[in-house]
């Protein structure tokens, strides 16, 4: 029987930070401690930061003032604050806000875990009962840390080099979560493309992957934040023999201007990117591609930013997000300054999410009178909400079910529906009868 001593872990920031936290979550979970993911006060409090853009920062800086003052107030015993802004802006921090108890990086679960439970282990594979998202589904890291340098990204020197977890293990891992109720596993790391060449020499996704799809058990296997730099081809041969890995794929392009890829130290070019998208809608004709691009990068003028705006009418990219550049400290881009006006990049988001919000629309159009499988997110009294394969939770479109009895549904269920409606971001249906 748990005690009345309890854990609050709060996590900001991307999938990859939720892993983290589900397996110190992990290695606090005992008779001794009552552990949760969630922003309720506690006992103890473990916030998990992001440092990536301002954005995040800000929200991270927001977050710990809010349980400081609750930890000045005593409404919380003990506030433990981690992760990728301690990484950058720890030394700081420690001097402005002193009620926070402890402070720690991105790689110390094992003393975050020890500095609460003395005989704590952080163990090799997550506890399903520890995981922060829906019993569903899961984030299965696959590797830490990232070789790439790209100009604009200060991850390297927060997480530090890219770090193989071995096939074995995850593997492993993944077969326990499906065991253990876990339908759609997402496959995470800084560059899944990059996973295996520190281990074993080569690119090894292929293979995860198919090992993945094969003995996980998973309904659902899908793939995110891949590479347009040597992207490993063999792969789409993979997703093509395997029915359980989604037809969806998130590669983050960023530009497609090749003067601005190559100050961007991408690596890659808009015609890289062509013949891959060519080659995914060749063998898979109904795969869903998730981009990422960013605008006002230094040295983006007008005509740069046309060339985006071609790019996105002319492939109808089906997922994207956009992103204002903002400089980041210790990067190669911080040199460039920041000549593109605040106001310059609002005009150009709006314009670019103006613009894939008519894409979505069209293509969403396109599946009224389709039938389709629907993964179940939540359950309400007459409807439920869902996403089909080619959408990520989250940050994706999603399917509105109406019923007329939500009892015979529970989360993680997979329904056919028929889609009757539509909008420019989510789909509307009702269930196949029979």
């Amino acid at each position: 029987m748990k005690t009345d001593v309890s854990v609050s872990i709060i996590t900001l920031g991307c999938p990859k930070n939720q892993v983290d936290s589900e397996f110190i979550a992990s290695a606090l979970s005992s008779d001794t401690l009552n552990v949760i993911h969630s922003e309720d006060y506690a006992d103890i409090v473990l916030i998990n930061t992001c440092g990536f853009i301002l954005d995040a920062r800000e929200q991270s800086v927001d977050t710990i003032l809010k349980y400081a003052i609750a930890r000045k107030e005593g409404k919380i015993k003990k506030l433990i604050v981690f992760g990728c802004l301690i990484e950058k802006f720890g030394a700081q921090l420690k001097d402005e806000i002193p009620e926070v108890d402890a402070w720690f990086g991105v790689n110390d679960a094992q003393e975050i875990s020890n500095s609460i439970l003395s005989d704590a282990k952080i163990p090799t594979a997550r506890s399903n009962s520890m995981l922060s998202t829906p019993k569903h589904y899961a984030f299965l890291k696959i590797s830490e840390g990232c070789d790439r340098q790209c100009a604009f990204c200060a991850i390297p020197s927060i997480r530090g080099n890219h770090i193989s977890r071995p096939m074995e293990e995850i593997v492993s891992e993944a077969v326990s979560l499906v065991n253990n109720g876990v339908k759609e596993l997402i496959v995470i790391a800084q560059d899944t493309t990059y996973y295996g060449l520190d281990l074993y020499g080569k690119r090894k996704l292929p293979e995860l992957m198919e090992q993945l799809s094969t003995q996980s058990g998973a309904t659902w296997i899908r793939l995110h934040y891949t590479y347009p730099a040597g992207f490993p081809i063999e792969l789409i041969d993979v997703m093509v023999r395997c029915p359980n890995i989604c037809r969806y794929i998130d590669i983050p392009f960023q530009h497609v201007n090749h003067t601005l890829l190559a100050r961007m130290m991408r690596y890659h070019t808009a015609k890289d990117i062509e013949q891959l998208i060519a080659e995914f809608r060749k063998k898979i004709p109904e795969i869903h591609i998730r981009t990422t691009m960013i605008t006002g990068f230094p040295g983006e003028g007008k005509d740069e930013f046309n060339e985006m705006v071609q790019f996105l009418k002319k492939y109808k990219i089906e997922r994207a997000g956009f992103f204002a550049y903002s400089p980041e400290e210790n990067t190669p881009a911080e040199s460039f300054g920041d000549p593109v006006s605040q106001k310059l990049k609002l005009q150009r988001l709006r314009k670019l999410f103006d613009i894939q919000e008519k894409i979505s629309f069209e293509l969403n159009l396109k599946k009224v009178g389709s039938m389709m499988s629907v993964m179940i997110d939540e359950v309400f009294d007459t409807y439920l909400l869902g996403r089909t394969e080619f959408d990520s939770p989250d940050i994706d479109n999603m399917v509105t079910v109406h019923v007329k009895n939500s009892l015979h549904f529970k989360q993680g269920d997979i329904i056919r529906v028929k889609i009757t409606g539509a909008d420019a971001w989510d789909l509307i249906a009702e269930p196949v009868v029979g």
